[in-house]
């Protein structure tokens, strides 16, 4: 179960990294530097063609879908791993029972 909580902490954090990208480029450009590769000698002489923005921007839907199914898909191994201790709680519990009424 820690496990699934840890794998689950790190796409946690990979989503959030990934949403910034975006922002730290721009802060990059603003203090002078290439863009994080965008532009390679600074934003006075930045020449882009008109799908380069496009283009990241797909990128990091793909990556953020990506990270999204793998959320979901541990959060869903956590709901089986509960549900099955759940099960063989209460299959105890039940079985028990005819000891405690003494029967």
């Amino acid at each position: 179960m820690t496990a699934i909580r840890i794998v689950i902490g790190i796409v946690i954090t990979a989503i959030v990294a990934v949403t910034l990208v975006p922002m730290f480029a721009l802060l990059d450009l603003a203090g002078g530097g290439d863009g994080l590769g965008l532009c390679g000698s600074g934003l006075a002489s930045c020449r882009t063609s008109y799908f380069d923005g496009f283009e990241l921007l797909a990128t990091l839907v793909v990556v953020l879908f990506l990270l999204l199914m793998t959320l979901r898909a541990a959060f869903h191994v956590r709901s089986l791993i509960e549900q099955r201790r759940d099960a063989e709680a209460i299959a105890r519990s039940v079985r028990g029972r005819g000891r405690l009424s003494g029967r």
